[in-house]
């Protein structure tokens, strides 16, 4: 008998498990009609998964943990089965102020600490002149974007949303906001980064995985009484997950990969931008040549293991972001949205 599951995602190269267990038939192999709905801002999937609208959904790690604890307005207790990807994100800045920081670096404005000093003395030499705070945004506000934001300020000695104003611009929305100069720049997944700097708006500083290798990102979330209530159909989303896993790291698979990725009612970007990325050749933009760059972001096996430490990463970004005070209460219930016990062995 044929199982439906309705999935929420958000257009990024990291829902591409998701997207690949059903265009690949991976979900249909195990026994699951998979739908796949496309969603237009992060609150969005958060609120529909919460009225069970959705069976499951790509999320941020990051928001899954942030609901179980009612931090946000909203508390529902989410368990994670099995991840989506490691990595994956990046920060791009618009070209003037690329520009800007490159002519204060003291140094080469790729190492971090040279560029957030000279955000620093950029941010500095605004304010003597009376000029309004620069403004950086990450897709949400619970979310591995915002905390690797406020490392990287960190090592210039600014805060977010004290010394740089914060905004929150979903994923899609990134490029346009950049465009207008709404914000001067932002910190997203894939592809946006590349997409900006394509566009002609964009430079791309620095890769997620140059602030912190193997970072928590996306999740397949539940609502965690499903995991008991709802084997059958959580073993089997993972299974299909499982299997896309194994096809999406065959780098012969790439151009058929970058396709199911350009659909309309996918990404909707063409794959000349999409292919790059999996690649993990990057453009960067501010007249530098395209960046290689080593498992960029990760969709293999071993990063799909729901790894309950990764709360613990999690909470200190929440925590310098100014979102919670930690206590061992919330550390015992973020490590708990994690389940690594339903991460299937060697055998699907």
């Amino acid at each position: 008998m044929t199982l439906h599951l309705r999935v929420g995602f958000m257009p990024l190269v990291d829902c591409a498990l998701v997207v690949l267990a059903k265009d690949q038939g991976f979900a249909e192999a195990e026994g699951l009609n998979l739908e796949l709905v496309r969603e237009v801002s992060w609150s969005n999937l958060r609120d529909k998964l919460n009225v069970r609208l959705f069976d499951a959904a790509h999320m941020l790690g990051p928001a899954a943990i942030a609901a179980t604890l009612g931090v946000g307005g909203v508390r529902v207790p989410m368990a994670v089965p099995l991840a989506l990807n490691l990595d994956g994100a990046a920060i791009t800045v618009s070209v003037r102020r690329y520009e800007e920081l490159a002519r204060l670096a003291d140094g080469d404005v790729a190492d971090t600490a040279i560029s957030a000093r000279a955000l620093a003395a950029l941010v500095a030499r605004r304010k003597a002149s009376g000029l309004p705070p620069l403004t950086l945004a990450a897709v949400f506000g619970f979310s591995s974007h915002t905390y690797l934001l406020c490392e990287w300020l960190a090592k210039g000695g600014l805060t977010l949303g004290v010394d740089i104003r914060f905004e929150v611009v979903p994923p899609p929305q990134t490029v346009e906001a950049l465009t207008s100069g709404r914000v001067d720049g932002f910190c997203a997944g894939a592809p946006w980064n590349a997409a900006a700097v394509s566009a002609g708006v964009g430079a791309m500083v620095h890769t997620g995985t140059d602030i912190r290798r193997d970072c928590p990102d996306k999740v397949l979330a539940w609502q965690a009484d499903d995991l008991e209530r709802r084997p059958a159909a959580v073993g089997k989303l993972t299974a299909a997950i499982l299997r896309a896993s194994e096809w999406a790291c065959d780098p012969a698979n790439i151009p058929r990969f970058a396709k199911h990725l350009s659909a309309a009612d996918r990404l909707a970007l063409p794959v000349e931008i999409l292919e790059p990325v999996l690649h993990f050749n990057l453009v960067q933009g501010g007249g530098r040549p395209p960046r290689q760059v080593e498992r960029f972001i990760r969709f293999d096996r071993a990063a799909l293991r729901p790894e309950p430490a990764h709360a613990d990463w999690i909470l200190a970004g929440m925590e310098s972001a100014g979102q919670i005070v930690r206590t061992p209460e919330m550390t015992e219930q973020a490590r708990a949205v994690f389940r690594p016990a339903y991460f299937p062995g060697n055998d699907y």
